[in-house]
């Protein structure tokens, strides 16, 4: 069984580009980014890569799958106005090649993981291949499907 998800968790761009693509699961990661305007925020935490990464994904949904360039733009410029806490990678780096070592995972993945120990808090994915791959690891891991609803108040 999945433990609830405290106030604090590392999200990572799996779930961020959830709230502005129409996919499965975008109805939870905006139920989750929507604790951000709680009295107090949730803590959402994020390392800088974030946001390259879902420039990429929405790079990858302009190229693919045709999404306007200027959606992709106001889409990016959007996710830099919430008020998520964001670790520069440089401060993970050690420990994200740690882990990725230890999990066949990538050090990109890794940094998210170094950010959740780091934080004692639990990552949030909607990345099924790195839920499995990170099983076995001591840092809770939850996919975003699998996550419970935070009781009110969160």
């Amino acid at each position: 069984m999945i433990e609830p998800i405290t106030r604090a968790c590392v999200v990572d761009a799996s779930v961020g580009v959830k709230l502005f693509l129409d996919e499965s699961l975008s109805d939870e990661a905006h139920e989750l980014f929507a604790h951000l305007a709680d009295d107090p925020p949730a803590g959402l935490h994020v390392p800088d890569l974030f946001y390259i990464e879902c420039a990429n994904i929405l790079w990858k949904h302009h190229q693919r799958l045709g999404l306007p360039a200027g959606q992709a733009r106001e889409f990016m410029s959007q996710l830099g106005l919430l008020a998520l806490q964001s670790t520069p990678t440089a401060e993970l780096v050690s420990e994200a090649l740690d882990i990725a070592i230890d999990y066949p995972i990538t050090a990109y993945d890794a940094a998210y993981i170094a950010l959740a120990q780091r934080l004692s808090a639990p990552l949030v994915t909607a990345d099924h291949k790195l839920v499995r791959a990170l099983a076995a690891s001591p840092v809770p891991v939850r996919w975003l499907g699998d996550a419970p609803r935070p009781p009110d108040p969160w």
